[in-house]
């Protein structure tokens, strides 16, 4: 079957689509794809190492967690994120570590026995569920939320012919409606006065700030139902777990993002910071 004249498809396509966003910044972000990547360790007292993308700890230490009793990772799978969160939670806070993929909650499930010492294990609950659904079981019950959605994910595209080859717009259009159905749930889940982390390591608007304006639409009806933060990270919180030097983000419309190019292959990692004002329901 032709493709249809001047489509967007393929290794030609993804080119086109990206550099149309970064103009000449694209060449530099593919180099930075080609690098190698340096993993930080995240070593919790005398438990397992774990080794993760440095600016992928920028999201979960950019969540407030002071007073909360309650904190979901919705998106829980590989487990990095869950760790720094754990780590950092109140001595009688609960974390609930969700994935939807039972394989992946498996591998979730291990890194939570290998990494945390059982004072803090025994305080985080693993679960499989479809956080999109999450919301028709409970609402407004968390203090505080993570949400690293999964996304297109350009960096391991650019890495992969396969992926490559296959490419369609559609990919980013498809994935935005499941990042919606999470972000829409979970900001249900979230309690008035608690405070959401939406994530992606996906460099399309689409799946970023594009995000956030949907939930203004949807959600923000009279203006300070909610509003955006700046990140206000406390490096000290883990100078016991982890030797890193963190990277710097850019500032975009309603969030910030951490780009490869300038900073040292890290990332590219997005994240906005939410404090819910007012109840949904009110």
């Amino acid at each position: 079957m032709k493709k249809e004249k001047n489509r967007l498809y393929g290794k030609s396509g993804f080119e086109e689509y990206y550099s149309q966003i970064f103009n000449e910044r694209w060449i530099k972000l593919k180099e930075a794809f080609l690098s190698e990547k340096e993993n930080v360790e995240l070593k919790i007292k005398a438990c397992e190492s774990y080794f993760l993308d440095s600016a992928s700890i920028i999201p979960a230490l950019c969540l407030p967690l002071k007073n909360a009793e309650k904190i979901l990772d919705l998106c829980a799978a590989p487990g990095g994120k869950t760790l720094v969160l754990a780590s950092r939670m109140n001595a009688s806070a609960t974390l609930f570590s969700n994935e939807r993929s039972l394989e992946r909650k498996k591998r979730l499930l291990n890194v939570v026995n290998t990494c945390l010492p059982p004072e803090i294990n025994e305080r985080v609950e693993v679960s499989c569920s479809d956080g999109a659904v999450w919301c028709t079981r409970e609402s407004e019950c968390y203090d505080s939320i993570l949400l690293d959605a999964p996304c297109s994910s350009e960096r391991h595209v650019y890495l992969d012919p396969k992926y490559l080859n296959e490419w369609t717009p559609s990919r980013i259009k498809t994935v935005a409606m499941e990042q919606w159905a999470l972000l829409s749930c979970a900001y249900r889940l979230l309690k008035p006065d608690g405070f959401l982390v939406y994530s992606t390591c996906a460099l399309s608007p689409v799946e970023n700030d594009l995000m956030m304006e949907k939930l203004i639409k949807k959600y923000n009806k009279t203006g300070n139902d909610f509003e955006f933060l700046e990140p206000a990270p406390d490096y000290s919180e883990l100078k016991e777990f982890v030797k890193f030097n963190p990277p710097d983000f850019e500032k975009t419309n309603y969030g910030y993002q951490i780009f490869p190019d300038v900073q040292n292959g890290a990332g590219p990692i997005y994240f906005s910071i939410i404090r819910k004002n007012k109840s949904f329901f009110s």
